[in-house]
């Protein structure tokens, strides 16, 4: 070939990608005149490409600033959850593992991480490290899926909202009116944070290599994170295969990667299968019916739950009476469509949130409901906004409820509030609390042990000072000055005696004492103590650990049923030491030399 003819048939083929007649004597024209405009796309789509590098890159560069900071942040609800975790925390320190060492809620990799994660920022805020624990993981993952080519489409639309209900300790539940930062549903949080990514990457990731792996990396965090997490993310992959989204083949490659990750953790150490018997004793422990449970989320989450069916309905009508074919064609044709996927993801989700209600309630119907955007943007049905408005009316409320709550809470911390009292805690303690919750909590401590023969009387009769007292900020609050008079006293009784207690067992949820004072943490024993839902009976090896610790703490500001349940609980334990009364708030059975 010429050069000439190669000229020729290279004018030809940029002809061909502009589209333009080589007839059109104003084609050379044209071309001049849009160069230029193809070269500012080509620049825009690069940048656009990498803008989700970037957002992230942000996000993490700001987390990290924040983990650094001795940022003191607002005190909210259930916020003694995050000290169950600093015990985890400690106890991993010293060589103890979740479920062979203690009894745990939940699985180990949150514990894990969180743990990394404080060691690299002791001075962090509690709330931030539990609540950013699984971004390392979570976030490299997302870029993966990201950077795929049907998911780079919509790389902002799945980012933005996913960032926005990371950045913070919120929750989409409230459960009390005054502005503050969530203790509690941090495990849950994490686990929407998961299936959130494991939708999109089965509606958004071509099949490949990389996606089996990303489907296998998504459900061995599930498992090892929650085991409910598991079992819905189950539901949602078999569903994938169902439908012909996802290969059997790859469906079944994905599987024995992760049993293969299970046997590698669990071959040295026992792990996984410690951890399967305590799903098994928590199942036992709970044995509530699911209809009770589902009805309780479909009313929690109304707001989300009627327009979601709403819109299943509405997708299902419009599918069966539209396109060819047979109707079970268009039935195969809605189960592989929007219709079925959000009917599949909306049931799964309901039932993740039958086992703990809270969170990040239905945030994984996000990769859906974009699905049905995208696949009604183009249409020219007259339902088209009706479906719109519907799919929008599901998706904003969380977000804006998520973005509310958040600024809320920040916004609070320029008003009336002050810093909680109580320095000798640590990052623990460094939250701020309005001026009138401080003061009544400051009063409560006092409070409760001149009247306790009052709520001693409550508890007799199995009920709490108040309906959501540990819902209450000002009890939260309480509860801090109370472990700060139990530490003191701690520390006094300790000098005064010339005795260094060996460790603490407290007969309370949380058991904040052995982080704070650096002291071995009795093994066997749970964490997160709930009578009825996280307390299994106490075995020899437990009773074994609790007779070598030297102190057993019972807090009394205020005595609740649960605290009284746990001193009948351990009362073997109790029974040859000696009761001092530490502090008007706390007493302690001494283990006798």
């Amino acid at each position: 070939m010429t050069d000439s003819s190669e000229a020729h048939s290279g004018i030809g083929r940029v002809q061909g990608a502009l589209r333009l007649p080589s007839s059109d004597p104003l084609a050379g024209e044209a071309a001049e005149t849009q160069a230029p405009s193809l070269q500012v796309q080509a620049v825009t789509s690069s940048a656009a490409r990498h803008l989700p590098l970037l957002l992230v890159t942000g996000f993490a560069v700001a987390a990290l600033v924040a983990l650094s900071l001795p940022l003191r942040l607002p005190l909210g609800a259930f916020y003694w959850d995050v000290a169950v975790y600093l015990d985890a925390f400690h106890r991993i320190g010293l060589g103890q593992a979740p479920a062979i060492d203690f009894f745990a809620p939940v699985g180990p990799l949150s514990y894990y991480l969180g743990a990394l994660l404080q060691h690299a920022f002791p001075d962090a805020q509690p709330m931030l490290v539990v609540n950013w624990a699984v971004l390392p993981l979570v976030l490299p993952l997302a870029l993966i899926i990201l950077y795929q080519r049907d998911a780079s489409r919509h790389g902002l639309a799945l980012l933005v909202p996913f960032l926005i209900f990371a950045a913070l300790p919120v929750n989409l539940s409230i459960f009390y009116p005054a502005p503050g930062l969530d203790g509690f549903g941090n495990y849950n949080r994490q686990t929407a944070l998961l299936l959130y990514w494991l939708v999109a990457t089965l509606l958004f990731v071509e099949p490949s290599k990389t996606r089996t792996l990303l489907v296998a990396a998504f459900m061995l965090a599930l498992f090892l994170l929650k085991i409910t997490g598991a079992v819905v993310g189950a539901v949602i992959v078999g569903y994938a295969c169902l439908v012909g989204r996802l290969r059997l083949a790859d469906a079944c490659a994905a599987a024995a990667a992760c049993i293969l990750a299970l046997l590698v953790i669990d071959w040295p150490t026992g792990l996984v299968r410690a951890y399967l018997e305590d799903v098994l004793t928590l199942l036992s422990l709970n044995e509530d019916t699911l209809l009770p449970r589902l009805l309780t989320v479909a009313s929690a989450k109304f707001g989300v739950v009627l327009p979601a069916s709403a819109l299943v309905a509405l997708l299902l009508w419009t599918g069966l009476r539209e396109g060819e074919g047979s109707p079970a064609e268009r039935i195969r044709r809605i189960l592989a469509g929007s219709a079925g996927w959000l009917a599949v993801t909306l049931f799964a989700l309901t039932l993740f949130e039958t086992q703990n209600t809270g969170s990040l309630e239905f945030i994984a119907l996000w990769p859906v409901l974009l699905l049905v955007l995208q696949q009604w943007r183009l249409r020219s049905d007259q339902l088209k906004p009706v479906v719109v408005a519907v799919t929008l009316a599901v998706a904003l409320p969380s977000l804006m409820l998520c973005i509310e709550r958040g600024a809320r809470a920040l916004a609070g911390m320029a008003g009336d509030v002050v810093a909680l009292p109580a320095p000798e805690l640590g990052p623990l303690a460094r939250v701020s609390v309005k001026r009138g919750l401080a003061e009544r909590a400051a009063a409560m401590v006092d409070f409760y042990p001149a009247h306790a023969q009052a709520f001693r009387a409550l508890s007799d009769q199995g009920l709490e000072p108040s309906a959501i007292l540990a819902a209450e900020i000002d009890y939260q609050a309480t509860w801090l000055l109370e472990v700060r008079q139990g530490l003191l006293a701690l520390r006094d009784w300790e000098v005064r005696e010339q005795r260094r207690l060996n460790g603490i067992f407290t007969l309370d949820f949380v058991d904040p004492f052995n982080a704070l004072l650096d002291r071995d943490a009795p093994r066997f024993v749970p964490i997160g103590i709930t009578p009825g839902r996280s307390l299994p009976e106490a075995t020899e090896s437990t009773l074994a650990s609790l007779a070598e610790t030297d102190a057993i703490l019972a807090p009394k500001c205020p005595l609740t049923p649960a605290r009284i349940a746990l001193a009948k609980h351990y009362a073997a334990s109790l029974a040859d030491r000696r009761r001092i009364e530490l502090s008007p708030c706390w007493d302690m059975y001494l283990k006798v030399r």
